[in-house]
Order: structure tokens, then sequence, then C-alpha cells
């Protein structure tokens, strides 16, 4: 990893710290709902206690993204920096892999409360091996996630990502499953849910905190959902690109 990386990483971390409520807020959502509702309804049963934290886990790693990667690039687009900082030498890779290392720290910051209150506050329980697929499940569930936000902030001014962000995290949430238990929702949702990008991410951590059954169409579904967010992310970056060079 190049200290230009490192840099940019620092760079995006202490800019987005001066404002702490984006910290906050990435965070409160999920910790909210574990506390409103999966603490008072679910937090004694160890089964439902488990799936409902892998839930709030999925909600936290897209909302998460959605805010910090739609607003954070829309929002860096319009700042008299973002053009300088495009015509340095070092290119566009340690630029976007800084800000991929701030994402993913500030995703870190809001997956921990979940945690804690799971740990703490519930009858969750998860074993080893179990914790480190968990682990490795968030990583890759957060791609389609990060594609999305990347997609919002370079294709939209900094209100409209503000706007379409929020008008998307709600239905996504609800629409992939993420506010009940499996198996329990809506006819609809059980049907549509696995064909969206939060229905396929919650079913694979489901597989893997629990005995849910594994679902191939549910990585599929998550796969073609990454490939066709590159798609528009990379076409929105090169418009945006083109548009200011042209």
């Amino acid at each position: 990893m190049s200290a230009l990386t490192l840099t940019h990483a620092r760079f995006q971390l202490i800019e987005t710290s001066r404002t702490p409520i984006a910290i906050v807020g990435s965070a409160i959502w999920p910790a909210a709902s574990m506390l409103a509702f999966v603490v008072p309804y679910a937090g004694d049963d160890p089964h439902f206690a488990t799936f409902a934290t892998a839930s709030m886990l999925t909600f936290a790693v897209m909302s998460t993204n959605l805010f910090s990667y739609g607003v954070g690039v829309a929002d860096d687009r319009v700042q008299p920096w973002d053009p300088y900082v495009r015509t340095l030498a070092a290119g566009a890779l340690p630029r976007f892999a800084g800000r991929l290392l701030a994402g993913l720290a500030l995703m870190a910051v809001a997956l921990l409360p979940v945690v804690l209150i799971s740990a703490f506050l519930t009858a969750a329980t998860l074993s080893p091996a179990r914790f480190v697929l968990a682990a490795l499940c968030v990583a890759l569930i957060s791609v389609p996630f990060i594609l999305m936000g990347l997609a919002i902030g370079y294709s939209m001014p900094p209100k409209a990502a503000v706007v379409v962000a929020q008008v998307l995290f709600l239905p996504l949430a609800f629409g992939g499953g993420l506010m009940t238990a499996p198996g329990w929702a809506p006819g609809f949702v059980e049907t549509v849910g696995p064909f969206l990008p939060t229905g396929g991410a919650v079913r694979l951590m489901w597989a893997a905190v629990g005995e849910y059954p594994f679902s191939p169409a549910s990585l599929v579904s998550l796969l073609t959902w990454t490939i066709a967010l590159a798609g528009v992310a990379l076409w929105a970056y090169r418009r945006d690109e083109g548009r200011r060079f042209s």
C-alpha cells in the first residue's frame, strides 16, 4: 500500500471528522434499530438475536456506503480542491484507493455499535469460525453498496445525491427483508427480496451466522448487482471526467 494512498485516506478521514454528525449518523440507524426492536423483542432468543444482528449489520453496510460514497463523492466534486487533485501526477488510483480505505474505516465505526449491543444486550451467539465467516461476508457484501454509492456520487450534484440516498436506503432495507426475521417477511418481500442487493446480501449473512440454507441464487443476484453497479459507476466517473476536461 503506497504512502500516497494512506495520505489520501488520512485526508478523507480528517475531512469527515470535521463533521461529526456524518460519522454518528451512519451508525445511529442500525444501533437504534437494535435497541428499539431486537433487544426488547428478540434479545433473549439466541436464534433470532443472531439473525437480527446479521440483518442490522447488513443495514449498516448499506447505509454507510450509500452516504459515505454517494453524498461524500458528490460533495467533493463541487469543492475547488477536487479539480486540482485530479491534475496531480499521482493519478486517480491512489485517490480512489484512499477513499476506499476511508470508507471502510467509517463502515467499521458503524458496525461496532451493532456488534457491541448484540454481544452485551442480547443472547446472540457465534462460534469463532462463524465470526470469521461473517466478517468475510461483510467485506463481500460491502462491494455492491460501495459501487452504488460511487454511481450516485459521480452522477449527481450533492443535494440530489442526499435525496436519492435517503429515498433508496429504507425501501432497500424493507424490500430486502432486513426488517424481519428469516421467513417472516410479507409474501411479496419474500418473493422480491432475493433479487435486490440487500436481499442477496442479508441471505448470505444469515447463512454465515446460523443454520440458514445457503442460496446460490442470492450469490448470483449479488454478483449481478455488483457487475451492473460497477458499470454504472465507471460510466458516471468517465462522464464526470469528460465534463471537467472537455
